[in-house]
């Protein structure tokens, strides 16, 4: 894989165990951020975890307004001695939210993740490699995107969690006017969760998702859930007290780090 053009934080001036990186992205023709939590860890071929925003935000909101630093230092103890590198991108900085989508009209934001945001990692911080197992998690539009993504490349990653997920296009009315003739792709069922969880039922890795029982999306949550217990899928869904909110968020992001280290830990018993 080519290598990409980055602009890497110098240590002496970013704050403690951060990265900050800006890389050019040839899927959307500019420049995106990533910013990186754990990156004095200790060990080389460490896990990463991919943790994707909701809609408004930016590669910045998981440590800034949801303090993922501290919950990550919260749940560490429990890990078992597993340390994870935080990859936090941004969605592609498409009008309120991208949803992670290819948009033949605006830029290829799922290649955005797939590709440049692992090649990036790869390339500019030391404790990855190209042995490095992969997981991804994200919240509302983040979840969707965790969700979609980590269905249709179900080989890329060993573990898919999300929180508070938006399920369908039709949930970002929630939150955006924009009208959703913007999220036309090339391919009509390229937006249905339910489509890549049918298509790659077999190879999907272990999967969670979780919402608040007050959430605006929790209706979705449920219907999602229903559909895949319909349908016979191994995975787990987890409702809690809890709006939509970074409060949730902060709390359960813990969840899907000590559910993606016993995934690790596994890995190690083989």
């Amino acid at each position: 894989m080519a290598i990409l053009r980055t602009e890497v934080s110098n240590p002496a001036h970013t704050p403690d165990n951060c990265q900050f990186v800006t890389v050019f992205s040839s899927y959307l023709n500019r420049r995106q951020d990533i910013l990186y939590y754990n990156v004095n860890a200790d060990g080389k071929n460490l896990p990463v975890i991919i943790l994707l925003h909701g809609v408004y935000g930016n590669a910045w909101v998981w440590l800034h307004l949801g303090g993922v630093d501290k919950a990550y230092q919260n749940i560490k103890a429990e890990l078992g001695g597993i340390d994870f590198i935080l990859a936090m991108p941004s969605d592609g900085g498409l009008m309120d939210g991208s949803a992670y989508l290819p948009l033949p009209q605006y830029g290829d934001f799922e290649k955005w993740i797939v590709d440049d945001v692992v090649q990036a990692t790869k390339q500019t911080v030391r404790q990855v490699s190209e042995s490095s197992r992969w997981y991804i998690s994200g919240l509302s539009m983040g979840g969707y995107g965790a969700l979609r993504l980590g269905a249709k490349y179900a080989d890329k990653f060993s573990g898919i969690s999300a929180h508070s997920s938006i399920c369908q296009l039709t949930d970002l009315a929630h939150f955006t006017s924009t009208n959703l003739s913007e999220y036309k792709t090339l391919f009509s069922q390229e937006a249905e969760l339910e489509y890549w969880f049918k298509l790659h039922q077999a190879q999907l890795p272990p999967l969670r998702f979780d919402c608040g029982k007050d959430d605006v999306l929790y209706a979705s949550n449920v219907e999602l859930n229903n559909w895949l217990t319909q349908h016979e899928f191994n995975y787990e869904f987890t409702t809690f007290d809890g709006e939509h909110s970074w409060d949730y968020w902060h709390q359960h992001v813990q969840t899907t780090i000590a559910f993606f280290a016993d995934i690790e830990a596994s890995f190690g018993r083989l």
